[in-house]
């Protein structure tokens, strides 16, 4: 594990709900929100980064994960309490604002939690998954249609129990797998191979896994082993849950339909990242969408763990538009 000078790490109530904080720095407050399936741990590179420059630089484990609470009921999973938690980590922080910084899942709870809480969250930075404002498409029907013949990974991922018991026979392996399919540095897929994204009737996710020779140079071994530990501790149901919400999501949010975002924003992907590809439409909305945009920053060779795989890159673009904030 990665170790960080002046790192502080502890639990706090965000409003009835404990959330665990790693963070360091003074300045102002950036607040780093994880995907699936990470951690706080995923932002230390950009957390020594802030840090440095000014800024007080904090990540949290998302409800479900590593340190922070997880409760059992799918439901509790809904977009506008976990955006509730970004809410109340900043007021138990003792902060009146901050820039909230997602990646992968934490892209659309930072989004979530600008447009709810504009007074509170006065910037957003989204990377990997590209911000499209709520529509009239329920989510589950569209990746039925996505999956095609087979199941895209978030329809394979919608039966409680489902995938906890495939990843529960070996979560180390699993990770390694998954982690290194969707980066910049899994090989070309060969012509007629299907993404592991998409899983065959009556199959598992990993079956399409592939894995990497060795440690790779974005993900040491005790990087993995960081991972792997905290999910063995945890399990996965409470990442898991939070695909299970999608359509609760788009029925909770029916008030913001098609709302664009208006804060200042920054969106960064990867050359190679899924998502960033998917979401080529929606990043073509932006100038609509996201009106206040400093940036769309496409990172070259760059697949989903960006902020791990291109930490300099990365850290770069959010450093600049974090001083175009001081700057206005």
């Amino acid at each position: 594990m990665m170790q960080i000078e002046g790192l502080r790490r502890h639990d706090i109530d965000a409003h009835g709900m404990r959330i665990h904080v790693a963070e360091a720095g003074e300045g102002p407050l950036v607040l780093f929100v994880h995907g699936f399936p990470e951690s706080w741990y995923s932002w230390r590179h950009q957390i020594v980064a802030l840090a440095a420059a000014g800024y007080r630089a904090a990540a949290i484990d998302v409800r479900g994960y590593g340190s922070s609470e997880a409760p059992d009921e799918v439901d509790a999973y809904r977009i506008i309490h976990l955006s509730g938690d970004c809410v109340g980590v900043v007021e138990a922080l003792g902060a009146e604002t901050a820039t909230i910084v997602g990646h992968d899942w934490g892209s659309p709870i930072a989004a979530a939690a600008a447009r709810i809480r504009p007074d509170v969250f006065t910037a957003v930075a989204l990377l990997s998954v590209t911000y499209e404002p709520r529509n009239e498409h329920r989510p589950t029907e569209v990746f039925r249609a996505i999956g095609g013949d087979e199941e895209f990974y978030i329809e394979y991922f919608q039966e409680p129990g489902r995938a906890e018991a495939e990843i529960a026979e070996d979560p180390k392996r699993w990770l390694e797998g998954f982690y290194f399919c969707a980066s910049g540095d899994a090989p070309p897929l060969s012509e007629g191979d299907v993404p592991m994204a998409w899983v065959a009737p009556g199959a598992q996710l990993r079956d399409r896994f592939r894995y990497p020779g060795g440690p790779l140079p974005w993900l040491s071994a005790d990087d993995l082993a960081f991972y792997a530990g905290e999910f063995e501790r945890t399990g996965f149901s409470g990442g898991l849950n939070r695909y299970r919400c999608v359509d609760l999501d788009w029925e909770d949010m029916r008030a913001f339909h098609g709302v664009p975002i208006r804060q200042p924003s920054l969106f960064i992907g990867g050359e190679a990242d899924g998502p960033t590809m998917w979401g080529a439409g929606s990043i073509s909305r932006y100038p609509e969408t996201l009106p206040n945009l400093h940036a769309s920053v496409i990172l070259p060779g760059v697949g989903h763990w960006m902020q791990q795989e291109d930490a300099p890159g990365v850290n770069s673009a959010l450093l600049d538009f974090l001083a175009s904030l001081d700057a206005d």
